[in-house]
């Protein structure tokens, strides 16, 4: 157990090169990527032995009491199972391929909260991958695993990747950066009805207080506002996330007017 609880600091899980997933949705979703090692279960759990041996298939299974369950879980409540799941961060070129669907740089954004919802939005708008910078979020941070809903399973995550690596390994003619700022003059909706269908974007975030980096914005292409048209000063990051990424997907599927 006292194993299993180092993974709840971003060290432990960075020496071990592994985390948590907590409660049968999240489970079922690292069965499916391959990256599942070993699973923790109490007998109150609504899943029968058979089931059990034809789910965790290759997967050790421990049964253990309640108050262990709770002990190595990080919420209070981990739903009667905890997996232990290898953590393989993903190239930089898989993250962003260029020529593809939008991709999403996180520069310090270090909320988990709002990285896990922004990595489960990327998936369900059909993004390519999600890259963070060194300021950012462990990914595998449970708050963060947890608000992904099972898509840090779905998407290439890359990890660590300085602005100065990321400038220079993508070609500038293949990818524009694209990052939204509520102080930008562009109006993002004029401007991706501007841009062919063909073209990849990187949509780049930054945390909630700063905004985006100074070095983030020199990279940049464009910046784009999101127009407020009621009283609202601003919108949180993992909502205008979620706009930019379905407005760019309906540019690409030609349903953007």
């Amino acid at each position: 157990m006292v194993a299993v609880r180092r993974l709840h600091t971003r060290k432990g899980r960075r020496d071990a090169g592994l985390f948590l997933v907590e409660g049968p949705q999240a489970v079922r979703e690292s069965v499916a990527s391959g990256l599942l090692l070993e699973v923790f279960v109490t007998d109150g759990l609504a899943l029968e032995p058979s089931e059990l041996a034809e789910l965790f298939t290759n997967v050790a299974v421990t049964y253990v009491s309640e108050s262990v369950m709770e002990a190595m879980g990080e919420t209070r409540a981990p739903q009667g199972i905890v997996g232990i799941c290898r953590w393989e961060p993903a190239a930089l070129a898989a993250a962003i391929p260029a020529g593809g669907p939008a991709s999403v740089l996180l520069d310090g954004v270090s909320d988990p909260g709002n990285a896990g919802t922004i990595i489960r939005t990327a998936d369900a708008a059909g993004a390519a991958g999600v890259v963070l910078t060194p300021g950012s979020v462990d990914p595998t941070n449970g708050k963060c695993v947890r608000a992904s809903a099972g898509s840090i399973f779905h998407l290439p995550i890359a990890t660590d990747v300085s602005l100065t690596a990321l400038s220079a390994a993508i070609d500038p003619s293949r990818m524009l950066f694209a990052v939204a700022s509520g102080d930008a003059a562009l109006d993002v909706f004029d401007w991706l009805g501007s841009v062919p269908s063909h073209q990849s974007i990187c949509w780049v975030f930054g945390a909630e207080a700063p905004g985006v980096s100074q070095e983030a914005r020199d990279l940049a292409d464009v910046q784009v506002r999101i127009p407020l048209y009621g009283r609202a000063e601003s919108l949180n990051v993992a909502a205008a996330a979620a706009v930019c990424l379905y407005a760019d997907a309906a540019r690409l599927h030609g349903k953007l007017r």
